[in-house]
């Protein structure tokens, strides 16, 4: 039987069938690596042969051991096959045969190659025709590849990007996830603006006093040290870990500063705001409690609005434009309050956090999560926002807009529809709009309409209040 190089699981399947099928045992077998499949000489491709009726279990062994560099691995895959279907179908269970302690020695070996892979593959910027595309070097000890792959499409599907390595490459175009031919490490860049601040962040997070240098080489093989940025960092942090150790026991343990808006509104200088503008006057100048943004994104709308709707945080759109919910999922909010006869100009919006935090990307600004400690901090903001425009109903978009204005994590999934913040407003929850951009095509329509109905709803309650 010929193979194709590397990690072929179709051709494999495809021979396994046709050889029971034919009645050949294992010892009159013999497996090559280098070709295309032709299997029987004059054997009719376009009849294939019956499935396999085999143990669960085998199918994923199968697909975890077929990446293995061992030129053996057909060989003993098929002959678990062949064992299983005459008379031994619960081979897999008998950790003690020979055969199968083999197989799970090596499926822990590919378990290991895709973790390895996983953590410590860096992708580097690069830019050709004024195209941005990120670049990762890696040598597994594997044909892996092509399993790994998709782990990195789900990870950056918004990015394009290729893994090269010495046996193939991999490349994602924001659509399709594509294999070419090997690649060299001198076609990735040395290194890009990101890593600076890579290697600052992984110092900050160095703990001293937890140095283990065998450790450190038994999770991080210096084999792959050379893709990794941080890895140049590491001696300097070894050789001052003793020093900074003994400084930490020294200054003894800290409480953790808390952030208090109310006590930064007096240290300014300023009185208990008494008006809306007063209130935004003042966040414009304080300094933002969330890393990235550039201004305080304010609340749009009339005060006395009859309903207030509250978002996570300002997107990438409005932070540019100080405005919020000009963005994509704006335009949606907008486009759906329409359909459900909620007048955008007579409605409060505003957000749970006032600045847009997120993370450069080469050119691009990716927008983080901001923590529920973070969420905290803004809720003095929130609150006397929401007083000062005394809205008579208050819908929160999203979970974290929920959290801003409870204090409690409420999944939106049971919690959707009427709610009781404890507040002198009725409250109402549901999606995000953001959220209806990121599901898949195929589910948008229904889930729009959900939307659509809940905005209705809020209509309706709005109009009654």
């Amino acid at each position: 039987m010929t193979l194709r190089p590397g990690a072929d699981p179709d051709g494999f399947r495809d021979a396994a069938r046709r050889l029971v099928a034919e009645g050949v045992p294992p010892d009159s077998v013999s497996w090559h690596l280098g070709g295309t499949l032709d299997l029987f000489g004059t054997h009719a491709s376009d009849t294939p042969a019956p499935p396999l009726a085999l143990p669960r279990g085998v199918g994923d062994l199968v697909r975890m051991v077929v990446p293995h560099s061992d030129p053996e691995r057909y060989a003993l895959l098929y002959t678990l096959v062949w064992r299983i279907l005459h008379g031994e179908r619960r081979l897999l269970e008998i950790s003690s045969d020979p055969l199968v302690h083999r197989l799970e020695r090596m499926r822990k070996a590919i378990a290991r190659d895709l973790h390895k892979m996983h953590a410590f593959l860096r992708f580097r910027r690069s830019e050709d025709a004024g195209i941005e595309r990120f670049v990762a070097w890696f040598e597994p000890d594997h044909h892996i590849l092509g399993a790994a792959a998709p782990f990195f499409v789900d990870r950056f599907r918004s990015l394009t990007w290729s893994i090269l390595t010495p046996e193939g490459s991999a490349h994602w175009d924001g659509t399709a996830l594509s294999f070419g031919p090997p690649g060299r490490r001198e076609d990735v860049p040395a290194s890009d603006g990101f890593e600076a601040g890579w290697r600052d962040y992984y110092e900050s997070t160095f703990n001293p006093a937890r140095t283990n240098l065998r450790a450190m080489r038994s999770e991080m093989p210096k084999k792959y040290w050379h893709n990794m940025p941080e890895t140049a960092a590491i001696p300097g942090l070894v050789r001052a870990a003793a020093a900074r150790t003994e400084a930490m026991i020294e200054r003894g343990p800290q409480m953790p500063v808390k952030r208090n808006p109310a006590r930064a509104v007096a240290a300014m200088g300023d009185q208990e705001p008494k008006s809306l503008e007063a209130l935004n006057a003042i966040i414009r100048r304080s300094e933002p409690l969330v890393p990235g943004a550039t201004q305080a994104v304010l609340g749009e709308g009339p005060p006395g609005a009859i309903v207030a709707f509250v978002g996570e945080q300002p997107g990438d759109q409005e932070d540019r434009q100080g405005r919020p919910f000009v963005g994509p999922a704006g335009q949606l909010l907008a486009r759906a309050m329409a359909e459900a006869g909620i007048d955008r100009g007579q409605a409060y919006l505003t957000n749970a956090v006032k600045h847009f935090k997120f993370e450069e990307r080469g050119k691009r600004r990716i927008h983080q999560k901001p923590t529920a400690g973070e969420v905290s901090h803004y809720r003095w903001w929130l609150d006397r926002e929401l007083d000062f425009v005394a809205p008579r109903l208050v819908v929160a978009l999203g979970a974290t807009a929920v959290l801003a204005l409870t204090g409690k994590a409420i999944p939106v999934t049971w919690a959707r529809g009427p709610a009781d913040f404890a507040k002198p407003y009725a409250g109402f929850i549901t999606v995000h709009p953001s959220y209806l951009l990121r599901l898949p095509d195929e589910a948008k329509e229904e889930a729009y309409g959900d939307f659509v109905a809940d905005l209705r709803r809020i209509h309706d309650i709005a109009a009654s209040l």
